[in-house]
């Protein structure tokens, strides 16, 4: 058994070089914050997973701050944290000028005793400063991301982390970590430079980390960090990115299909069906402004699978958005349609007010001689069946009373008769 902690810390290489040690060995990996290419592994299969939510006894969560870096704040919070016997780490990631950043901020605020520590110091010399820092004789710790994993000093409920722009997701998590690990309410201070632009990246991870506070979010964190930068390559060195090329979706899709062939389960083609109803479906302008957005939700309701995704993704638009508006409805519910009728077998629907054609794929399992009276003995008249040239069902209903082109009758009509389709032919 091969136990791996902090897996986050180790590259590829590493990981791979200890497992040649011996030959079939069960490896077992721990990690607050996987690095994307170990969570996608888990999430497609290649890997088991377990998820620790449960935090210990007693715990708060940590209020988290993302600012401008501001020396009135700094000299506040570093106070508030003094006048309850509290201790404080500061985060300065660059050696070359640790110690001139360690005497700026003792003239700042002269009342807190300051030392500074770092990975290139004499070993003697960081445990001498660390046992002071422990044994209450140091206020506040200023550092290097040497600290990051590993610490588990209980008096240090307050985290100013400098430049946090210039950090991973994954590091800000350890990071604040540090702190919050007693009863206490703890404090993180995530600074970047003033007047900076922040780029694209950087502001996602500090939105991300400043979203996520709640106990145990650790697998939120490393889930947003595989949006953010990618899965990696499963099979070389790289931990994350690499596959630009095909697209995220494209690149799960093939991989989900080499896995269960890798197992030994049979892998079926995905049916693309080609819907063409009469009905407005789309994300209006004024139910989604930003376009980004828009585009995340139109690839969520393409990737509608089954009624507990439909569900799932009209409840998250609802929280979103508001109220959802009758294109962005319809436009859900031919998702779910679209589904249902590619496992039954179907390529086309074409539907207009007063009829619909279902065009089915002549290679479908269920389309047999004896299934296709069943179906039409359901509907009587309405429901024919054509087995000239591509063999087709038509429905032709009659809505009682409705003289207009009405959406919701056409999708409910299509919605019926597909259940009934599934029963026989599935």
């Amino acid at each position: 058994l091969l136990i791996v902690d902090e897996e986050q810390r180790f590259g590829v290489t590493h990981k791979e070089k200890i497992k040649q040690m011996k030959e079939n060995v069960d490896v077992l990996t721990l990690s607050a914050t996987p690095i994307p290419r170990t969570l996608h592994m888990s999430l497609a299969g290649i890997r088991d997973m377990s998820v620790l939510e449960e935090a210990p006894g007693g715990r708060v969560p940590i209020q988290t701050y993302v600012m401008e870096y501001n020396e009135e704040m700094v000299r506040e919070a570093v106070l508030r944290e003094l006048s309850r016997g509290g201790q404080i780490y500061y985060v300065y990631n660059r050696v070359s000028d640790i110690d001139m950043v360690s005497a700026k901020l003792s003239a700042l605020i002269p009342e807190a005793r300051i030392a500074f520590a770092h990975g290139k110091m004499k070993e003697s010399e960081l445990e001498g400063i660390m046992y002071r820092f422990i044994g209450g004789e140091i206020d506040m710790l200023v550092s290097t991301t040497i600290i990051e994993t590993g610490l588990d000093i209980s008096n240090v409920n307050t985290i100013i982390i400098h430049d946090s722009d210039r950090m991973g997701l994954s590091q800000l998590y350890q990071l604040r970590g540090r702190v919050g690990r007693s009863g206490r309410t703890a404090y993180a201070f995530l600074m970047y430079r003033k007047d900076r632009v922040l780029k694209e990246v950087a502001e996602k991870r500090l939105s991300a980390i400043r979203e996520y506070t709640d106990l145990g979010s650790g697998f939120k964190i490393a889930m947003r960090d595989l949006e953010i930068r990618g899965a990696g390559s499963i099979l070389g060195r790289s931990q994350h990115g690499h596959m630009t090329s095909v697209g995220y979706d494209l690149y799960c899709k093939l991989l989900n299909e080499a896995v269960k062939k890798a197992k030994g389960e049979e892998t079926q083609p995905e049916r693309e069906v080609k819907v063409t109803f009469s009905v407005d479906a789309f994300l209006p302008e004024t139910f989604i402004v930003n376009e980004t957005q828009k585009l995340e939700i139109y690839k969520k309701i393409a990737a509608i699978r089954s009624l507990e995704d439909y569900e799932e993704l009209e409840e998250e638009l609802r929280d979103r958005f508001g109220d959802i508006p009758s294109p962005a409805k319809n436009l859900l519910r031919i998702a779910l349609i679209r589904s249902v009728a590619a496992r039954v077998g179907i390529a086309e629907i074409n539907a207009s007010f007063g009829s619909v054609q279902f065009i089915m794929d002549p290679k479908a399992k269920g389309l047999r001689a004896e299934n296709i009276p069943k179906i039409i003995a359901n509907y009587r008249k309405n429901l024919t069946f054509s087995a000239k040239g591509t063999p087709s069902f038509l429905y032709q209903y009659k809505p009682v009373g409705v003289t207009v082109r009405d959406e919701q009758i056409l999708l409910a009509a299509v919605e019926e008769l597909l259940p009934v389709m599934a029963r026989y032919l599935l």
